[in-house]
């Protein structure tokens, strides 16, 4: 089976890149070394250098354990959190109904 390689827009890979780089930069502050980060995620170090390279081949799962070792797992939730297009875009399908005009006219209390 031929494998199909993953074609991404350049701000795309970027993006991958930059986040390697900032779990990379959290590694070296915690002063860790790349053998301990793996052994405690339970990956192997070439999974991490490629995490801190940023290629579109290293699974999600990954990043987040090795988030989980440096303690920044509740960054992950953050990921896509405040989805101010999404919510401009359900806004303004939104519709609302219009209630139909209260009657002004005597209504007859004695017929029930």
């Amino acid at each position: 089976m031929v494998k199909k390689k993953q074609m991404l827009l350049p701000k795309t890979r970027r993006i991958l890149t930059d986040l390697g780089e900032n779990i990379r930069l959290a590694r070296l502050r915690r002063k860790l070394s790349q053998e301990q980060v793996s052994k405690r995620a339970n990956i192997s170090r070439l999974t991490l250098v490629a995490i801190e390279k940023g290629p579109p081949s290293v699974s999600m799962g990954f990043y987040l354990l090795v988030l989980k070792v440096l303690g920044l797992e509740e960054d992950f939730l953050l990921l896509a959190k405040d989805d101010e297009l999404g919510r401009k875009l359900q806004d303004a399908r939104i519709t609302r109904n219009e209630r139909a005009p209260k009657r002004t006219e005597f209504r007859d209390l004695s017929r029930k």
